[in-house]
This record gives structure tokens, C-alpha cells and sequence, in this order.
């Protein structure tokens, strides 16, 4: 199978590299020839050639007032219109003298006209010239007409589809010697080169590579395959023979241009190569010394350690702005107008579609520098409590108490109030605060130690300092007591909240005494209590009991 593999693949190759041959007549392999051989004299005439299809015939002067294109150009636009017109029989292209010229007439119809300074040059007569320029438009007109019969045509096409099964066949057996490859050295097994303990190269790495190679050649042959595919199926057929042996034309020109134009930047290049190296090692030590502070390893004078990060990012932003402006006239085409309007036209997108970015970034960077929140702070954002996670230029994220995320720009920040629960709770502590409404029948200096009774049982709040009672208002039939009580566990405000309301509850009815909110209306003919004897109805559970009943 694989000899039989090789063998196809061997004669696919021929069969491409042959097929130029195939398809191309004596009379076209000397089509780029010369049409006439001047003698030495005549390189002193400037000489315009006459063609058909685009190969030359032969040369001519200039005459009178036109100049050797135009009189070149007018005679082959005639045999043009003959070689179309299958009515008229080359046999018909003759010659026929007049006193000062002799014309070379196809039928009824003038091609050119000989003049004696037409053949002085060439050391013969005008009717000897014109005689072999007629020979040659005869010739060149056969050949014309020969290549667009429809045999030919129909010989080209056969051609060419031989050239695409051909062209499928090597694109398929490469497609499949380069899966194997790719096969085999993916499950190869292999140490790493070691130096002692250091690993100079792991063969993950040379695998890698060796892959890269083998998909580079692989490409580079389809890319050589197209085009001599190109090269070969252009020139099977006359309306596009021309063009075939442009392609490499076409491609090299290109490459020239940016080979000279690079050639012409190498001094600029050399500059933007320093100047990206220098930059490069620049922000890595501003790098370093912005992790050095960040992590309290460097300390300045007034300068806080989460303004490293910000700071870092300000001075990089600066730092490549500077460089920017200092690399882009060493840029190609820097001064061109085409690169100066697409940068204006990018400038006014940028001015126009940014401005909420903008305002958000300098949001981040006010809120950053002025310390009105750190990571892991306890805020209250417009309507929004939650801890601080994450801190952007451009947003602010923030965890809720029900493990939700809220992202919430920083220009609405700026905009609005900010409650932080924690930057205090360090040092002072948090002052968690509850109100109820007692009646006036209930001494207030009672009420005051059932309040401090809750929040001696309640965790989480803090013995010192010691909790305190504000009566903040006399209402008509309540009075209203605030507990006010400290706390350093501001993410646990909720479970703190409820513990001190059940507490509240119980030392409430374990004495009697009614709470009177949300309102009083008339005193009941019993309190509104709950007895202890009732805590525990089913199916709450006591302390300690895991049956469901009292004990």
C-alpha cells in the first residue's frame, strides 16, 4: 500500500510539472521571440512592437506625427479585429505597392502601410518588408484562431480537470502523511534534558516545535502546489495564458516593496527595537516596586499599601503614552495622510464612545486614593449593603448578605451616599441599634434591664464597651427605647439582628410585659405575652431535646 502510495504520488508530480508542455504549440514556445532581427543601426530607432493577444509580431517606427505606440497600437488593434473575424481567410493578407508605400491589405481592408524609411533601417526593400510583415500577421492570425477553435478548447479543459485530480490527490496523501507524523511524534516518549537538577529542555518543548515545523513545511507545500496549479491551468487556455506567467509577478512585487521599504526603515526599526527593549524593563521594575509596597515590603512616608496597585497602572498608562508619542514618527507611513486620518478618525470615536468609561476610571481612582472602601469592607451603597469583593477602575463588585453579586459602577458610587460598617469596627467598633415601644405602665428603668439583659445574651456583641438605652421619643400611648450595642463582626450584622430580636422577645415575656409595637390601640385584659411554659410548642424543639417534644 505504501509503495503503491509513493508510485501515485511520483506520478501526480510528473503529471503537474509536465502538463505545461502539454498544452503549449511550437508556435507559442517561440512567441516570445523576437519578431524581427534588427541590424546594429536599429537600436538608434526607437521601435514600438505591434502584437495580438499580447505577444509581439513584430517592431515599427514612428511616422509623421504619431508617435511608435500609436502607430503600433492602431496596427494591432486592426489585426485584432481580423484574427475576430473568422469570415476573413488569412490567405487574403497580401501586399500590393502604390508610389510611396506598399500596403499589406487583408482583403478589402488596410492593415499597415510600408514606407522606404520603414526599411531603410533594416537594409531591404519596402516590398521585401512588407512582404515578411505580412507573412507574420498571417502566422500570428492562424495561431490565433487555433488556440480558440473549439478542439483546443475542449483539450484545455480536459487538461485542466487531469490538473485538479492530480492537485487533490497530493493535497489528500499530504493531509495523511502529515496526520501520521503528527501521530507518531505526539505519542513518542522522551526525558527531558536535565543538568543536574536543573531542566535545560523538556521534550514537551521539542515536540511542540517539531509540530510547528511539520505544519509550516506542510503549508508551505500546499502554497507551492496552488501555484503551480495556477501556473499550469492559466496557461491551457488563451484568454488567460498571459496572466500564468504573471503570478510570480505578481507575488514577488509586492515582497520587493516591503523588502525596500523595510531595507529604508532599518534605522527606525533599530530605534523602536531599543526603545520597546527599554520600555519593557521599565515597567517591569515599576512592577516590582509596586508588589514590593503592595505587600508592605517598601514602605513611603503618607503612601498606602492598596494604593500600589492603582498607582502601578497610572504610571504604566503615562509611561507607554510617553513612549507612544516618542515612537510614532519613527512609525512607517507615520507621516502619510492616509495614517494621519485614520488616527484622527479613531481619536473622535474614542472622545465620543468613551465618556462614561472616563467618568467611571476617574470615579475608581477618587474613591481608591480617598479611602472610602477597602476589599473586604462592609458598605451600604444607595440601597445595595454588601462586602466589598472586588475593586475595578471601572466597576465595583459587591457579595450580599444572600450571596449575591452587585456590580455597580463607579461613577454611581461617586454620585451617591456611602455607608462603610467596617472602617470604624476596627478600632472603635460597630454600633448595631433596635427599637421597640413599651407602654407607659412599665417602669422605664425595668425596660432598660430587660434590653441589656438581650444584649448580654445575644454573641457577637461586645461586653466593652458596654451596651447602652436611648429613649428617643414620648409618644401618645408608648414610649420608645433604642438598644444600642457594639459589635467587630459587621459581615455578621444579620444573624447578630436576628439573635438580639429573639432574646428581646424572650426577656420580654419572661417578666410579663408587652411589647406595644407596631402600635397600641387600648390595653388588652391580658398582656400579650408568651408564657415560658410555651416556648417550645411543637414542633419547635428545646435545647438539647432531638424528639421534638418537652421535656
Amino acid at each position: 500500500m505504501r509503495r503503491a502510495a509513493y508510485f501515485l504520488t511520483i506520478l501526480a508530480a510528473a503529471v503537474i510539472l509536465a502538463a505545461p508542455l502539454w498544452g503549449e504549440t511550437p508556435t507559442a514556445r517561440t512567441k516570445s521571440a523576437p519578431a524581427t532581427e534588427a541590424p546594429v543601426k536599429e537600436a538608434f530607432i526607437k521601435l514600438a512592437p505591434v502584437k495580438l493577444d499580447g505577444s509581439p509580431i513584430f517592431s515599427v517606427q514612428a511616422f509623421h506625427a504619431l508617435s511608435a505606440e500609436e502607430r503600433a497600437l492602431r496596427i494591432s488593434e486592426r489585426i485584432s479585429r481580423i484574427a475576430d473575424d473568422v469570415s476573413i481567410s488569412t490567405d487574403t493578407v497580401k501586399t500590393g505597392d502604390s508610389e510611396v508605400s506598399t500596403e499589406v491589405m487583408a482583403g478589402e481592408r488596410t492593415i499597415m502601410s510600408v514606407y522606404d524609411n520603414d526599411a531603410r533601417p533594416f537594409g531591404v526593400t519596402r516590398q521585401a518588408l512588407a512582404a515578411e510583415c505580412a507573412q507574420k500577421i498571417r502566422s500570428a492570425i492562424d495561431h490565433y484562431r487555433q488556440e480558440r477553435a473549439p478542439k483546443s478548447i475542449m483539450h484545455g479543459i480536459v487538461l485542466t480537470a487531469v490538473a485538479t485530480v492530480v492537485l487533490l490527490i497530493l493535497l489528500v496523501l499530504g493531509r495523511l502523511v502529515t496526520r501520521k507524523l503528527l501521530r507518531v511524534i505526539v505519542g513518542a516518549k522522551a526525558r527531558s534534558i536535565h543538568f543536574q537538577k536543573f531542566e535545560i529542555l523538556r521534550f514537551d518543548q521539542v515536540r511542540a516545535l517539531i509540530i510547528g515545523v511539520i505544519r509550516i513545511v506542510r503549508l508551505a507545500v500546499i502554497l507551492v502546489l496552488l501555484y503551480i496549479y495556477a501556473y499550469v491551468t492559466l496557461g491551457f487556455f488563451p484568454w488567460t495564458r498571459h496572466y500564468s506567467g504573471q503570478i510570480l509577478h505578481y507575488l514577488l512585487v509586492p515582497l520587493k516593496t516591503m523588502e525596500l521599504g523595510v531595507v529604508d526603515y532599518i534605522p527606525n526599526l533599530i530605534f523602536l527595537a531599543v526603545l520597546g527593549v527599554v520600555t519593557r524593563y521599565v515597567l517591569k521594575f515599576m512592577r516590582l516596586i509596586a508588589e514590593e509596597v503592595e505587600m508592605e515590603n517598601v514602605s513611603f512616608t503618607g503612601f498606602y499599601p492598596e494604593w500600589a496597585k492603582p498607582t502601578f497602572k497610572i504610571a504604566r498608562f503615562l509611561v507607554i503614552a510617553f513612549v507612544a508619542v516618542v515612537a510614532f514618527p519613527y512609525f512607517p507611513g507615520s507621516q502619510s495622510p492616509a495614517f494621519k486620518g485614520v488616527s484622527i478618525f479613531l481619536g473622535v470615536l474614542l472622545s465620543l464612545g468613551s465618556s462614561s468609561t472616563v467618568s467611571n476610571i476617574i470615579a475608581g481612582l477618587d474613591m481608591t486614593y480617598r479611602r472610602a472602601f477597602l476589599k473586604g469592607d462592609w458598605v451600604k451603597i444607595g440601597e445595595y449593603v454588601g462586602e466589598v469583593a472586588r475593586m475595578r477602575l471601572l466597576v465595583t463588585h459587591l457579595l450580599t448578605f444572600k450571596n449575591e453579586e452587585i456590580i455597580v459602577p463607579n461613577s454611581v458610587i461617586q454620585s451617591s451616599h456611602v455607608i462603610n460598617y467596617s472602617s470604624l469596627a476596627r478600632e472603635r467598633g460597630l454600633i448595631l441599634h433596635t427599637a421597640v415601644t413599651i407602654g407607659y405602665n412599665i417602669p422605664w428603668r425595668q425596660v432598660h434591664a430587660f434590653l441589656l439583659q438581650a444584649a448580654e445574651r445575644t454573641p457577637g456583641l461586645l461586653r466593652n464597651p458596654p451596651p447602652f438605652i436611648l429613649q428617643t421619643s414620648l409618644d401618645d400611648f408608648y414610649v420608645r427605647y433604642e438598644l444600642n450595642a457594639y459589635t467587630d463582626l459587621p459581615h455578621q450584622m444579620l444573624n447578630i439582628y436576628s439573635e438580639l430580636h429573639q432574646n428581646i422577645q424572650d426577656a420580654f415575656n419572661e417578666y410579663g410585659v408587652q411589647i406595644m409595637s407596631p402600635h397600641y390601640m387600648s390595653d388588652p385584659r391580658s398582656p400579650a405575652v408568651v408564657p415560658r411554659e410555651h416556648w417550645y410548642e411543637p414542633p419547635a424543639k428545646p435545647p438539647g431535646d432531638d424528639s421534638g417534644r418537652e421535656g
